[in-house]
């Protein structure tokens, strides 16, 4: 019987000692884990500083004609200086390569679909996309119809980015040795395919029309159906008043529908497809990029000249998709941000004229589906054949991936996108056409008056934008601008089925909106309708959502004279009408519901007293965005089901308002007997899926909603995180103020032009000019960005030697 006590102690012992092991065997791991971690930073660390780039001495640049001067001010921005055009482009290239070329490889490769070379399987779906969309045969297209000195200017530009390339050796930015490769030389074209990035981001929008199209199977309901898409509201306030009366061609003859066409996409391929094009934010579904642009005439101006102001919203990233710069030689003198991979300044000032841009919305996509015959389609001039093409992508630690991809006279076949679709859908966009797409920014720059403002607009292909313009003699205008196919039969919301719907060229340019000096000495745009009532050209069905442009014009019709201050608060300012409408008609309902507890009366007691302002403080926001988050599938689901969440519309927010206070009996459902009744459990439902705080008074919305960016290399491993992002961070604002805003998404730059002192222009991005993490310029503007602040950019020459650093100077 003394044996089972000594063998349980030696079982003990055993298990002792297994668990000692164990421990140090974790220890162990961990300290060579920690040893790993610390090794590998410090060997990340050193690539990162011997990256950095020269700013200061003299350095050889074989192929310039003469001397460059480059001075960087106190934030990084290069102000360049050249003795001629050829030399001021290279050097663009050259300096612009010295902060970002890293970010300029990706994004040229993001465009043409060579992700997968250097990421591997993770980027195939992505190349795959881009192949089959044809953007490599559309940067062609536009590089095809591109002019001689055109084609110059982006040679030029490419040779001093090479030029840098050649110099930096061993020594280029950090990423390239991470991920184990040299980029390749950089060609003309690949700025091309750089634009083509925004061009893409700004004008996709075609699953939408697949969308909708399901949505209007599933909702028979002509009255529902027009409360889901209206196209404009009473709160908008277009730039324009009159515009020529211009009669439309008459329509076309209709082909019958064929069976090959018959039938709607996946709503889990649409989905899917939405999310790989990167049309769905997780906090905002329905949101999409928008910006803000305004002038006020000296009569409005505290200065006594124009104001000119522009914030662009776009998605964050790091590095910033803008990069600041002045170039002057060769007849420039121009400032303001530059698109890291294209030449030219694309929104600024020279010493004459200022302008900004914001998203027209324009519809420049359709999708057509084609009456199929085999291998053949059915066009106007009888059956042709489909064509095809094949295409490889190369993808890392797998081999060569083969795919067909495939088109017609619209343009290319897009079923492959959506793995159960039967149909043959083919997309039609305005880049697949010359002219479509085009870089005449060396033009605009170069523009002294409005009239060469507009003829070079004249030549700007897409995506279609808002343009607004002031100059130093006191002048203000608007000009939309773009290529925008000429439909005379209207729009198609949906996929096209008949020939009725064919382009017809484009919208000509002099009948586009425009304004020049108006009488009251205002002129905003945000993304909001901007054609007047009657305007005989089809332009979109889908305008943005009229707050942010309804609030511009309130303020900027408020008083009688505005300060460049003024115009940095506007940029910032927060106030919510649609938020406080619906908090409001919120408030009502519980007030005047049967049983609402005790957190809904603290929630309506809280809605009561606010002011419409999305601090980040407030509690109100955060009930009112949980409320409204809650509504959605509430008043949609028991009309579509699950495919609700198809809906989109980037009037969405309007709708909603409109849904909550005109109360229609077809959108209340039926298990509530009124709509405070309803009303009072969207709150409910918000509430409980926020998982809101027993006090709501503690909920604070800029902590709910907070704002991060991350470096898409870095971002990746936590302890590079923090000091290669901003972390996250509480924020003020939402999706319906002029401060637009998301957790990854907001202005990409504040700008104000102030003609009596141009030194005194305002300008910043988000986060800095550098690539480099242990560059001072990484991230040396996200205080000033975060805190709604801001500072000058030197134009002058005395200015800008004053403002100088470090200078370098680039010899042949």
């Amino acid at each position: 019987m003394s044996a089972l006590p000594s063998a349980g102690i030696r079982r003990a012992s055993l298990r002792r000692r297994i668990a000692r092991g164990i421990a140090w065997l974790v220890l162990l791991l961990a300290a060579a884990a920690g040893l790993l971690i610390f090794g590998g930073t410090l060997w990340l660390r050193h690539a990162m500083r011997v990256s950095l780039p020269s700013l200061d001495g003299t350095l050889r640049a074989p192929g310039l004609q003469a001397a460059v001067s480059v001075r960087r001010d106190s934030h990084g921005v290069p102000h360049i200086t050249a003795a001629n055009l050829d030399d001021l482009i290279f050097a663009q290239g050259y300096v612009t390569a010295q902060d970002r070329l890293w970010q300029m490889d990706l994004l040229r490769r993001f465009a043409a679909g060579t992700l997968s070379e250097i990421m591997g399987e993770r980027a195939l779906e992505h190349d795959r996309l881009q192949r089959i969309l044809e953007i490599p045969q559309a940067a062609q297209i536009a590089w095809d119809a591109m002019t001689p000195d055109e084609h110059r200017y982006l040679a030029d530009y490419a040779r001093g980015v090479n030029a840098w390339i050649a110099q930096a050796g061993d020594h280029l930015p950090a990423e390239f040795r991470l991920l184990r490769y040299r980029p390749q030389p950089w060609r003309p074209m690949d700025s091309v395919l750089t634009g083509m990035n925004l061009a893409q981001s700004l004008s996709t929008d075609f699953p939408h029309k697949l969308s909708r199209e399901v949505i209007e199977q599933r909702l028979h309901s002509p009255a529902m159906l027009q409360d889901l898409y209206p196209v404009g509201s009473w709160r908008d306030h277009p730039p324009v008043s009159n515009q020529p009366d211009i009669s439309a061609p008459q329509p076309i003859p209709q082909i019958p529908l064929d069976p090959s066409q018959t039938g709607v996409a996946s709503a889990a391929d649409i989905l899917a497809l939405e999310e790989q094009l990167g049309m769905r934010r997780a906090e905002c579904p329905s949101c999409a990029a928008g910006s803000n642009n305004w002038v006020v005439s000296a009569a409005h101006s505290t200065t006594g000249t124009p104001l000119l102001s522009n914030d662009m919203h776009l998605d964050h990233t790091i590095p910033d998709p803008w990069y600041e710069a002045q170039l002057t030689g060769g007849g420039l003198d121009v400032a303001g941000v530059t698109m890291p991979g294209v030449p030219f300044v694309i929104v600024g000032h020279n010493q004459r004229i200022a302008w900004g841009f914001t998203l027209m919305y324009a519809d420049i996509q359709d999708v057509y589906v084609e009456q199929t015959r085999g291998n053949q389609y059915r066009t106007a001039a009888g059956w042709q054949p489909i064509v095809r093409q094949r295409e490889v992508i190369h993808v890392r630690g797998r081999g060569d991936v083969p795919i067909e991809v495939e088109r017609t006279d619209h343009g290319p076949i897009i079923t492959p996108l959506l793995p159960h679709e039967h149909r043959t859908l083919a997309l039609r966009w305005t880049v697949y056409v010359p002219g479509g797409f085009t870089l005449p920014f060396c033009q605009l720059n170069s523009a002294q008056n409005w009239q060469q403002f507009r003829a070079a607009l004249a030549l700007l292909g897409g995506p279609p934008q808002n343009a607004v313009y002031a100059d130093s003699d006191g002048n203000i205008g608007y000009q939309a601008t773009g290529k925008i196919p000429f439909r005379p039969n209207g729009l198609a919301a949906t996929p096209i089925t008949d020939d009725t719907h064919e382009w017809q060229g484009w919208i000509p340019f002099d009948a586009l909106p425009s304004s020049y000096n108006p009488p009251d000495g205002i002129l905003a745009t945000a993304n909001a309708r901007i054609t007047p009532d009657g305007y005989p050209y089809p332009i979109t069905l889908d305008w943005a959502d009229p707050y942010r442009n309804e609030r511009i014009w309130k303020v900027l019709e408020s008083r009688p004279k505005f300060s460049p201050a003024d115009m940095l608060a506007l940029q910032n300012d927060i106030y919510s009408a649609v938020d406080l409408e619906i908090a409001q008609r919120l408030t009502y309902a519980i007030d005047h519901a049967r049983h609402p507890d005790h957190r809904l009366r603290q929630a309506a007691d809280i809605l009561r007293a606010w002011n419409g302002q999305v601090t980040v403080s407030t509690a109100a926001a955060t009930i009112v965005d949980a409320a409204r988050a809650a509504l959605w599938p509430m008043v949609l689901e028991p009309q579509l089901g699950n495919d609700w969440k198809l809906y989109h519309w980037y009037e969405s927010a309007y709708v909603q308002e409109q849904i909550v206070t005109n109360q229609s009996p077809h959108w209340l459902p039926k298990k509530y007997s009124n709509w405070n009744e309803f009303l009072t459990a969207a709150v409910e439902r918000g509430l409980d899926a926020e998982h809101a705080p027993e006090d709501l008074n503690n909920w604070h919305y800029g902590y709910v909603h907070p704002v991060e960016v991350e470096h898409p290399i870095y971002g990746l491993f936590p302890w590079l995180r923090s000091w290669t992002g901003t972390g996250v961070q509480p924020q003020s604002g939402d999706g319906t103020t002029v401060k637009q805003v998301m957790r990854s998404f907001g202005p990409s730059e504040r700008l104000t032009v102030d003609f009596s002192n141009l030194d005194h222009t305002t300008l910043n991005i988000v986060i800095g000019q550098s690539g480099d993490p242990l560059s001072p310029h990484y991230m040396d503007q996200w205080p000033y960005w975060y805190n709604g602040t801001t500072f000058r950019l030197p134009f002058s020459a005395g200015a800008v030697q004053a403002a100088a650093t470090h200078t370098l100077t680039l010899t042949p």
